[in-house]
């Protein structure tokens, strides 16, 4: 009646539908986790929406103006006068560290020892 052929093939369709219906289930799940994360994308790209429009509201010159104006007496603040900023020329030189020097030797840079802190 069966032959070993037919048991054969049998097992073998079994063990195909088997793996199907696990592959099918992977697939939905993983399926379900990019939803969820592509969920949380878009929740985060909306709060990056919200957090970009409070600042632009918060750093509004009229709004800081108006600030600045209520707590003079207790921030004290000036405008700035150009004699007020340094030029390059009296800025210290920026001190050199062994990391500095080991990093730029593995990559073959030459250390310039008069460069400041401010300019690269």
């Amino acid at each position: 009646m069966f032959r070993t052929s037919d048991i054969v093939l049998i097992g073998v369709m079994v063990a195909a539908a088997a793996m199907t219906y696990t592959i099918k289930r992977d697939a939905g799940e993983q399926l379900a986790t990019v939803r969820k994360i592509q969920a949380q994308i878009r929740t985060e790209e909306e709060t990056i929406d919200l957090l970009k429009a409070d600042w632009s509201l918060l750093t509004q010159p009229g709004r800081l103006q108006r600030l600045v104006e209520r707590y003079q007496d207790q921030l004290g603040l000036e405008p700035a006068t150009p004699h007020q900023f340094a030029r390059v020329d009296s800025l210290p030189q920026r001190p050199l560290t062994i990391e500095d020097i080991t990093a730029a030797d593995a990559a073959g840079k030459l250390i310039d020892p008069t460069q400041t802190g401010a300019v690269e």
